[in-house]
């Protein structure tokens, strides 16, 4: 293992994982793990060149049967940016992004192709479909988040898309059978000064050899008390993490509003039976 992927190791656990952590040449891993969300940006816009990129990246991901189940809607008008992040409740941050990648669950173009072969597309109203759509997109942001920051770019992944679907399909114009999933905030970082890296889970909390082990309670309150020591040094404190994720658990609040999913995804052509 390099010295620089030594040292993002220990940045994220605290220590190093194992002594027998595999070495990469190509310095692939050490990206990876030198992974930050980025919610400042300067005022550079992102060319085209860039832009197709992104995309050729994430498409190079794999897919369910190679069924390509998701679309991807570039977001570049800043007027457009306001108020897809006003109406659809977005992290406010957002709109001083120069770009926003929306990527949608896309059974749309599926049933069209069917419907011109002259076939139903009965399938596409089952819970698997809506899956396989979710996950495929959720697979292909990530490539282009690496591929993002290869280029130098910096990227922020907005969940919030998901606060107000229908606002989101209003404003994109997406057709039946086609959901928003995840948006990514891209653009040049405003400062290019190193950011801390945000610690993880010990690796003992989420990694289960041959079966699985319930959680010892303890070992998430200590990494619990690290969150709360790292948001001190940066000058940011706040509830303690343990707290805001049972927040997250503890009733519907924790969705915020986000509890008419099923109910969106219904509107939106996609019932998930």
């Amino acid at each position: 293992m390099t010295e620089q992927a030594d040292e993002l190791v220990r940045e994220r656990y605290g220590s190093a994982v194992s002594d027998a952590v595999a070495v990469d040449p190509h310095g692939i891993v050490e990206r990876l793990l030198a992974h930050t969300s980025v919610r400042a940006f300067a005022d550079e816009p992102v060319d085209d060149a860039t832009l197709r990129t992104l995309v050729a990246a994430a498409q190079s991901a794999s897919s369910s049967s190679h069924q390509q189940t998701w679309s991807v809607v570039a977001v570049r008008d800043p007027d457009r940016i306001r108020e897809l992040v006003e109406r659809g409740r977005m992290s406010p941050f957002a709109a001083s992004a120069p770009m926003l990648l929306v990527f949608v669950a896309d059974w749309a173009r599926a049933a069209d192709v069917a419907a011109a072969e002259g076939e139903p597309a009965e399938a596409v109203d089952y819970l698997e479909s809506t899956l396989v759509a979710f996950v495929d997109a959720g697979i292909a942001a990530q490539n282009a988040v690496v591929a993002a920051e290869a280029l130098g770019l910096g990227a922020c992944y907005l969940g919030s898309l998901r606060n107000d679907l229908e606002a989101v399909a209003d404003v994109l114009g997406l057709p039946p059978r086609t959901v928003g999933v995840l948006a990514l905030a891209l653009g040049t970082p405003a400062s290019d000064r190193r950011r801390a890296l945000k610690p993880r889970l010990p690796q003992r909390v989420v990694l289960h050899e041959e079966h699985y082990r319930p959680v010892e309670v303890d070992e998430v309150r200590a990494y619990s008390d690290r969150m709360d020591a790292f948001y001190e040094a940066l000058g940011r404190p706040q509830a303690r993490w343990i707290q805001t994720q049972i927040a997250r658990v503890r009733d519907v609040a924790g969705l915020h509003g986000r509890e008419r999913m099923r109910a969106w995804l219904e509107a939106r052509g996609l019932p998930s039976r």
